[in-house]
């Protein structure tokens, strides 16, 4: 019997804990070609969400997925993301929470298209080298989003400023 990832499961006591502490929970997430985002939003990869019950709508966090539904600049748009996919979930107030280390995304294990035959190398070899694509939430693209969402540090070496705003440092 394979083993049974234990992410889902502290993803949602994580979020539960933010909930009932009265926190807001933040989900940070590398964007690949599995992840359904406004990627207009997405910096560098990645893209810090705010999964709060009053920022979502539907949310299901399930064992394989996290999707919902959100507001981005008074648009709603439908959001799927693999749990696999999920870089960290913490509380917006204070920080706290977990990071986890995101070494192979979904678009990576995802099984290979339906290619030529065997007999054909070369298109073999164009299909491997052919880069995944990302995909984008359809809708009008805007500068400013209404939903509260918020980008990790653009990775300057400086120290935190004292009495700003909380943010998650990812130390490899």
């Amino acid at each position: 019997m394979p083993d049974i990832s234990t992410k889902p499961y502290l993803l949602r006591a994580i979020y539960e804990w933010c909930t009932d502490s009265g926190y807001t929970p933040y989900l940070a997430v590398k964007v690949d070609a599995a992840t359904t985002v406004p990627m207009e939003y997405v910096k560098k990869g990645e893209i810090i969400l705010n999964i709060s019950y009053g920022a979502t709508s539907g949310l299901k966090m399930d064992n394989d997925a996290i999707t919902f539904r959100a507001r981005f600049n008074g648009v709603s748009r439908e959001l799927y993301i693999p749990v696999q996919n999920v870089l960290a979930i913490y509380a917006n107030e204070n920080g706290q929470g977990m990071a986890f280390d995101v070494s192979t995304t979904a678009a990576d294990m995802a099984p290979p298209a339906a290619s030529a035959p065997a007999s054909s190398p070369s298109a073999e070899t164009a299909s491997a080298a052919a880069p995944a694509g990302l995909s984008a939430v359809p809708g009008k693209a805007s500068s400013a989003p209404t939903a509260e969402v918020s980008h990790l540090p653009d990775g300057d070496n400086e120290p935190p400023k004292k009495g700003g705003r909380p943010t998650l440092t990812r130390i490899k």
